[in-house]
């Protein structure tokens, strides 16, 4: 037996999503930066639990739907404004995922920008569709995230 893991880099598509928001990057971090707190931007969570804290910290998201996604937090960098996690497990169309989310000053206000890497489920499926529904899923949190500070 050899040591071995299920979680890896993904290789598929990687989307990028980024708003301008009028408000201090510190305030801006402190929405998107909550590990635990992503159900305040993403409409489609009815809430999240984390295990632990700071990398290797486990977060299971619960949406509405019913859908469930676990992921681990890998690095967190309060000075910097940044973090990024990976997928242990999700209920939804996804086969790994590696996400980073990060703020930024610009000029009176900041720059939320969220990055996903993933994969879709099964080679040979559609990157095009799968790389818009990441889009999409993405964009819907971030504008919540602008209209958070309207």
């Amino acid at each position: 037996m050899q040591p071995d893991t299920l979680i890896h880099n993904p290789q598929g598509p990687r989307v990028v999503s980024a708003v301008e928001v009028p408000a201090a990057p510190s305030d801006v971090w402190a929405l998107v930066g909550d590990f635990a707190g992503f159900a305040r931007f993403i409409t489609a969570l009815s809430h999240t639990e984390v295990t632990g804290s700071g990398p290797g910290a486990v977060r299971k998201k619960f949406f509405k739907d019913g859908n469930i996604v676990l992921e681990q937090l890998n690095s967190y960098d309060a000075q910097a404004m940044c973090m990024t996690w990976s997928l242990i497990h999700t209920s939804l169309p996804v086969g790994n995922l590696w996400a980073a989310m990060q703020v930024v000053a610009q000029g009176d206000g900041s720059r939320a920008i969220w990055t996903i890497q993933a994969e879709p489920p099964q080679a040979g499926d559609d990157l095009v569709a799968f790389e818009g529904f990441l889009q999409g899923f993405a964009d819907q949190a971030m504008n919540t995230v602008k209209q958070h500070f309207a």
